[in-house]
This record gives structure tokens, C-alpha cells and sequence, in this order.
């Protein structure tokens, strides 16, 4: 806090006391001690400096008009609606020239600030602390550099919205008379804006800190001073504050690594679902899962499936995962005859006909029998017309119903026996005990370029982006409608090892007004450097979010003691396609943060320090989600949140 004189304010409590209004008025006056940080070098489109300015320092003029409220001598509140100067200029740097380059700027903001006024001593000393909300007017900027002509003109890539905080402290000194119905006082103030929040630009590193100091003078009226005879008490007054309404805007901006790693190796407790699903139509075990004949089973062992998957198996996305799902029946063989005092009871589900769903019980039972060599009296089946967890019969599963009636139609492979399942959310949990495979993961999550466009699912019908390379080629991707879009970096730099782009959000309004908002970003391809990672995922049922809490066991033993310091955790989540788009990205990103809460507690307590959390709901974005959504197996996966643990090394 700044170093502050008050003056003493005292009086004969035998006089008449000064009348204390309700509402004040006035207008204020500041310098702003404007401080620069960070990194400025693309000033605009048309001038990247050969040298990076970084610290840098101005001052510059703060005039307000103000309110305040005090409904007591303690607590009240204070807004300010202010022309806020954050000019000055960078430190000089010298050029490869060996000359000196100046670098100046001229940036205000109108800025709302208000704030909670507390006066700790019921005296005329008081702090205040609120938020700031600052909307730019002026962007323009000054280069200079010896031997070449000044160059003159405005930022490009500034935000036209800033949200950060203050604090502060002043002192009003009455200058009116103590009997005057009218009360005027002048107030010496000075306070602190931080740099939190406060990044001019959604492109490089530049922020600002401010210490402003200055005076306001405000007045307030009462109806007749009040005699000083007895405590009286103070009489109610109903107050409605004043609300100031803003237009909602369409905040945007870009994330994107430093680098984009096109592949990744990790190491992967995948879970195997314990559902066996059946084709509309047909009673015979799909030929999509991996049968085996007799002397095929003989040498079958689990272990086989741990060892590194083909990395070209072909069928799409996420098919080395899947190879381990679809050997489900011969896991479960496997582990049924390592453990001789193993059962497991087979539930089938076909719709309104128990009769064919205990068919399909029965023929993944032959399956074992007569493959394995598992005795019938360890395996018993029933048939359902529902599953003991029916999608068809979640909340909102009010659409889609063919494909909620292909996720019902199954055979649910139930057990006690821990050596078959074991399973990862705990005793109420369906899932079979995990397999690890080592497989190679492409495209990873954590490399794809975000586009962030805070408002726009409430002021956008649908928005686009296009990004232009500094050859001027267009790339658009698009359109959106939620708040968030995604591409893979790869796909951003196609044959490139790097590139820089200019990124530009191109939307309509519901009105159907044209909304425009532009960013940059730089990207660089990897090299082909092994980068291991370890990743673990857990799988949720048809529109339940809250059963993350039966992992949270094996998020706080399993998981968070496998995160070292200064690691990367990255958790993403994901729906099917069953569902409303805005109810999928909440449920998703619900289902995410739940995730990242959990571990951040178990490191907190064990005293790891330094992970970094990239946290983020993708809903149904196929585009994003690990697995697709023509099956039902597929549509199971994809009810999923996954986390991945970089490193730091």
C-alpha cells in the first residue's frame, strides 16, 4: 500500500454534529503512474519492430464522475465512470543498427469502476477494493528509431474489453460549513490497479499496472442538521441503487501451444466397458468382436494385449483402443480360467422381449463354454426387456431413440469376483479392471489451436474463423455455434514446419448483424522427439455427471500420486452425439472440472507443486471427441472424461 498523510479530523461532541448524507456526488481528478511489462514487438499489420520493447513507464490523466453511497458510517458503496489514461512509453532499446528505437503509446479507456467503500474507524479515513471494467477509445502508438522516418498509427489485435480489480484508500475533508444542509468535502485518494486482467492486447505479453493518486471533490444534501443531544437511532430509508446497463459483446480470443506435436507415445490404463452389444436383427455375437477358435483360445493370455498396438490398424480413429474392447469375451475367458472360483452372471436386454434377451445371454455363454472350457455352472444368465441401466430411460433421452434403443440392446457381463473386474469407480462401478497397452496417440488434445468467443452461443446465430498465413492464404473453419471451436494444429499448418497467422472471427447476430474480432497466433511443428505420457480414463453413463464422485478413490490413490512437480495435466471431456448441443458442452466441462478438482486436492495434500491444468469440456464436438459415434460401443467410449500426464521433461 502506498505511504499516505491524512489529516485529523476532530470535534466537540458539545457542538452540533455535520450532517452525514446518504448519497454523494462529485467528479475526481488523477495522475495515472502507468507501468509496462511483458513482451511488445507486432505492433500492427504493417510494423514488427527488429527489436522487442519490454519494461516501460507514463503518466497520464484520470478524470471521473462519481457516486457514493453510505447508508452508515462504516460500509457503503462508490462507482466511478472514468476517462482512463494508461499511456507512456517502453524503455528504449537499440536497434541492429546500433541506433536508439523509442516506442510510445497513447491508450485510454472509459472504465466503470465500482466499488465496496469501508471506513474502519467510522472516521473520515476509508479503503475501497472492487473490480474495473475498462473499454478502449484510444489505441494509437508512436515508433522512432535514428535514421529512418517515425512511424505513427494504431495497435492492431486490442481488446475492446478489460476486467480487472483495485484497491485503494482516501480521506474526505469537509470544506463546507458544519451547520450547511449541503456538505462538501475534499478527498485525497490513491490507489492500486492491478495488472491482473489488464493485458491490452489478446496478442504477445504486454500488461500494465497503475498507481494512480489524485483529489475528488463531492457534495451531498440533508434536509437540517441534527442536534447532538442522545444516540438517536438511524431510520430506515429504502434505497434502489443505481444500475448501469452495458452491451453484451462477444469477447474473442486464441490459445495455441508453443509447439504441436503431431504424435505422442503414452502409456494407457484403458477400461474396458462390460457390455457385450448386439445388432438390431440379430442374435449372433456381431463379428466385429474378436471370436477365437478353440486352439486360438489355448494360447490366448491378456498380457498379449499390453504389448504395443500396431500403430497403422486401420478403421479410424481410436482403432488400437477398440481392439482391446472388442477382445472383451476372450479377457474375460482368460481371467475366468486363471481364477477357477471366479462366476459371472450375464444380464441380456432386448427390447419388450426378455425371452430373446436372455438368447442373447445364452450365446455369449456358449461362447465361453465351448471355447474356453468354462464350466456352465459359473456362468448364469437372465434376460430384460431393459437393462438394470437403461439410456432409453435416462433423463433426456427424449430424442434420437433408434440409436438409445441400439445402446440398450446388450448383454451385461456382471461379477463379484475382483480378479474379473476389480473395478476403477469403486464396488457400484460396471467396468472390467483395466488393460495397459502402450499405444501411439496422434493428433494429441493439448496441440490443437482453441478459439475462444465468450457470449456468442447468447449474441451469435453462428460464427467462423479465418486464418490468414503471411503469404495471405485463408484457411476458414466454422461455423460455430457454442462458445468455443477447435482445430488441430496439424491441420492449421498442413506441409508447414511453422507459420504465422493472423486470426480473424467473422460472426452474425441473431439480428442478423456481421460482428468481426481478430487475433494472432504463431505456431511451430515439433520435431520428431519421443514425448511419453501416461493417460487414464474413466467412462460415465447416459447424462450422469455426478457418478464422477465414485472415483474419486481412484483419482486421489491411483492417479494423482502418478503427477510430478511441474507436470502438464491435461483432462478433457466428452459426450456422444445423443442430446442438445449447449446441455452436452455444460455436461462435458461439468464432468472435466469435477475431474481436475479431485486431483488438485490429492496434490495439494501430498505437497506436489508446479502442475499445470489444461481443463476443458469438448460436449459432442466430433471433430475433438477420442472415438466416433456409429456404434454403440463407440458412443459408450465417448461418455468419457480422459486425462493425460506430461512430464515437465
Amino acid at each position: 500500500m502506498l505511504p499516505l498523510v491524512f489529516a485529523s479530523i476532530t470535534g466537540n461532541a458539545q457542538q452540533i454534529s455535520r450532517p452525514q448524507p446518504v448519497w454523494w456526488f462529485g467528479e475526481s481528478a488523477a495522475a495515472n503512474f502507468n507501468f509496462y511489462r511483458g513482451t511488445t514487438q507486432v505492433v500492427n499489420d504493417a510494423l514488427t519492430t527488429p527489436v522487442a520493447f519490454h519494461k516501460g513507464q507514463g503518466v497520464k490523466p484520470y478524470f471521473s464522475l462519481l457516486t457514493e453511497y453510505r447508508p452508515n458510517k462504516v460500509l457503503g458503496g462508490m462507482l466511478n465512470v472514468a476517462y482512463d489514461g494508461r499511456g507512456g512509453k517502453f524503455d528504449q532499446v537499440i536497434a541492429p543498427c546500433n541506433c536508439s528505437a523509442d516506442l510510445s503509446t497513447n491508450v485510454s479507456y472509459l472504465s466503470i469502476e465500482p466499488s465496496v467503500r469501508i471506513a474502519p474507524f467510522s472516521s473520515a479515513f476509508y479503503i475501497f477494493a472492487g473490480p474495473t471494467l475498462s473499454f478502449n477509445l484510444t489505441k494509437s502508438f508512436t515508433y522512432t528509431q535514428q535514421k529512418q522516418t517515425d512511424v505513427r498509427g494504431d495497435w492492431t489485435g486490442m481488446n475492446s474489453v478489460l476486467v480487472s480489480a483495485q484497491v485503494g484508500a482516501g480521506v474526505d475533508i469537509p470544506i463546507s460549513k458544519r451547520t450547511s444542509p449541503t456538505q462538501m468535502t475534499l478527498s485525497p485518494f490513491a490507489s492500486f490497479q492491478t495488472d491482473f486482467g489488464h493485458n491490452p492486447r489478446s496478442t504477445e505479453t504486454w500488461s500494465l499496472y497503475t498507481i494512480r493518486t489524485g483529489l475528488a471533490f463531492k457534495f451531498g444534501t440533508v434536509r437540517k442538521p441534527i442536534l447532538v443531544v442522545a444516540p438517536i437511532a438511524a431510520t430506515p430509508v429504502a434505497v434502489i441503487p443505481a444500475t448501469v446497463i452495458l452491451d453484451k459483446e462477444v469477447h474473442f480470443s486464441v490459445r495455441a501451444p508453443k509447439l504441436i506435436a503431431y504424435k505422442r507415445q503414452v502409456k494407457e490404463i484403458f477400461p474396458i466397458r462390460n457390455s457385450v452389444f448386439f445388432d438390431i436383427g440379430s442374435t449372433e455375437i456381431p463379428n466385429r468382436y474378436v471370436l477365437l477358435s478353440n486352439t486360438q483360445a489355448t494360447a490366448f493370455t491378456e498380457v498379449q494385449l499390453q504389448q504395443a498396438q500396431p500403430y497403422n490398424l486401420d478403421k479410424g480413429r481410436s482403432a488400437r483402443q477398440l481392439s482391446i474392447y472388442y477382445n472383451i469375451l476372450n479377457v474375460i475367458g482368460d481371467r475366468m480360467r486363471a481364477n477357477p472360483q471366479s462366476t459371472i452372471r450375464l444380464s441380456g436386454s432386448s427390447d419388450k422381449n426378455p425371452a430373446e434377451g436372455k438368447m442373447l445371454a445364452e450365446n455369449v455363454k456358449q461362447y465361453l463354454v465351448n471355447v474356453f472350457g468354462i464350466s456352465a455352472s459359473r456362468i448364469s444368465t437372465v434376460g430384460r426387456d431393459k437393462p438394470a441401466i437403461s439410456i432409453e430411460e435416462e433423463p433426456g433421452a427424449t430424442k434420437d431413440i433408434a440409436l438409445l434403443r441400439e445402446d440398450d440392446r446388450r448383454v451385461d457381463i456382471e461379477s463379484f469376483s475382483p480378479e474379473l473386474l476389480m473395478q476403477v469407480g469403486g464396488t457400484t462401478s460396471p467396468f472390467m479392471k483395466p488393460v495397459q497397452i502402450v499405444s501411439v496417440q496422434e493428433d494429441p488434445l493439448d496441440r490443437s489451436v482453441i478459439f475462444y468467443a465468450d457470449g456468442a452461443s447468447d449474441m451469435l446465430s453462428s460464427w467462423s474463423v479465418d486464418m490468414t498465413d503471411e503469404q495471405g492464404n485463408v484457411q476458414r473453419f466454422g461455423p460455430y455455434t457454442t462458445d468455443q471451436g477447435a482445430i488441430l494444429g496439424k491441420t492449421v499448418l498442413g506441409n508447414n514446419g511453422q507459420g504465422n497467422y493472423k486470426v480473424e472471427m467473422v460472426g452474425t447476430t441473431k439480428s442478423g448483424t456481421t460482428v468481426k474480432r481478430e487475433g494472432y497466433v504463431s505456431l511451430i511443428k515439433m520435431t520428431d522427439v519421443q514425448q511419453d505420457g501416461l493417460r487414464y480414463s474413466i467412462l460415465f453413463d447416459f447424462d450422469r455427471s455426478k457418478s464422477i464422485a465414485t472415483y474419486e478413490n481412484f483419482l486421489t490413490d491411483v492417479v494423482a500420486p502418478l503427477v510430478t512437480e511441474n507436470a502438464t495435466v491435461i483432462i478433457h471431456g466428452h459426450t456422444d452425439i445423443i442430446g442438445d448441443e449447449k446441455y452436452n458442452d455444460k455436461l462435458s466441462q461439468q464432468r472435466a472440472n469435477s475431474t481436475e478438482e479431485i486431483i488438485e486436492h490429492a496434490l495439494a495434500r501430498s505437497g506436489t507443486k508446479g502442475v499445470r491444468f489444461e481443463t476443458r469440456g469438448y460436449g459432442k464436438n466430433e471433430s475433438m471427441s477420442p472415438f466416433e459415434n456409429n456404434s454403440p460401443e463407440k458412443r459408450f467410449y465417448n461418455r468419457t472424461v480422459i486425462i493425460d500426464i506430461i512430464p515437465a521433461n
